[in-house]
């Protein structure tokens, strides 16, 4: 595979009196150069983690197995935002399938979560956060459902760089370090928390090694026993230990009988062209309704973020979703 590298000389130049911006090319004003590749590309928020999985791309892996070693490294160099305890959703598009295909990695909620439960807890409706909000998380059965049927390398290999960040540590980034930030006095409420995603109770800086010795722990199980490892043993008992400690709501059959499932993606046809989202349990089909109602609109003679793009916008968003929520809560 052919890689070909970039290097942009940062400049200032100017002419006649006018500024330039600051980049030698056609388009000066640019805040980065495109990316050009021939046989595969990686885009994801962290440089490391679009450096292991463009790795894996070159060691022969395909897209799926990119994409899991790109999230289980995000678990790790940026944990404020997704990690194995969530969820995890795709939607797929292989040519032996011919079709675009989903997977709704979302976890259920907690058997123990019962209207009377809550209404024990003097709740009327469920916490957005908490012990009560919850639920089982589903991304390492996707993760495992999308290798099994589409991987080519061996989990463990997916895994490694993940494991390795999480080991030997890596350098903070400065967007996730003031994320970070921002979440550590919620972090220190908790002292498993704390322990685990804080430096002596503070957040790590920009630029700091840091290190997560357990989290590396639970990707090594799981890269070496496979998904029961994460839903059926030891971290399956440990959450559920957690949960009872703290008046959760989950049992381990709730983690035992848990997998991830294929579904029928949902789509429309927007100005020739079929856009395919995945159902009631994401966005995706508030998405589609917002193109359904642009649909009819000569957006372009409105003219680029004027008032009168922007409210048209801002109308079928706040139209869409509040009926999206509306179908959610009857399904």
């Amino acid at each position: 595979m052919k890689i070909f590298c970039l290097v942009v000389l940062m400049t200032t130049t100017a002419t006649f009196g006018v500024q330039h911006g600051d980049r030698p090319a056609r388009n000066t004003n640019g805040t980065r150069s495109p990316v050009l590749a021939m046989n595969g590309m990686v885009a994801t928020s962290q440089p490391l983690a679009s450096a292991a999985a463009l790795r894996v791309l070159q060691e022969g892996g395909n897209a799926v197995d990119a994409a899991i070693t790109a999230a289980a490294v995000l678990n790790v160099v940026e944990p404020n935002m997704t990690g194995m305890g969530g969820d995890m959703f795709a939607l797929i598009y292989m040519q032996r399938d011919g079709k675009p295909v989903g997977l709704n990695g979302s976890g259920w909620a907690g058997s123990k979560g019962t209207v009377d439960f809550f209404r024990s807890r003097h709740l009327s409706e469920v916490p957005a956060t908490g012990i009560y909000s919850v639920s089982v998380p589903g991304a390492v059965a996707g993760w495992f459902k999308l290798h099994q049927k589409y991987g080519k390398l061996p989990i463990a290999r997916i895994l490694a760089p993940a494991i390795e960040y999480a080991e030997t540590g890596f350098p903070v980034s400065d967007i996730i370090a003031t994320q970070w930030q921002g979440a550590a006095e919620k972090l220190r409420r908790s002292p498993d928390a704390a322990r685990d995603l804080l430096i002596d109770g503070r957040a790590p800086h920009q630029g700091e090694i840091f290190k997560m010795p357990e989290l590396a722990r639970s990707l090594r199980l799981i890269a070496e026993q496979g998904r029961d490892a994460f839903y059926k043993g030891e971290i399956a008992r440990k959450i559920v230990e957690y949960s009872e400690k703290n008046d959760g709501l989950f049992t381990l059959s709730d983690f035992a009988e848990f997998d991830a499932q294929w579904v029928e993606p949902v789509s429309t046809n927007y100005r020739g062209y079929d856009v395919y989202e995945l159902g009631p349990q994401t966005q995706g089909m508030t998405a589609l309704q917002m193109l359904n109602v642009l649909e009819g609109y000569d957006l372009k003679s409105l003219g680029h973020n004027s008032a009168e793009y922007l409210h048209l916008f801002i109308e079928a968003k706040k139209t869409r979703i509040r009926r999206s929520r509306r179908l959610y809560c009857r399904s």
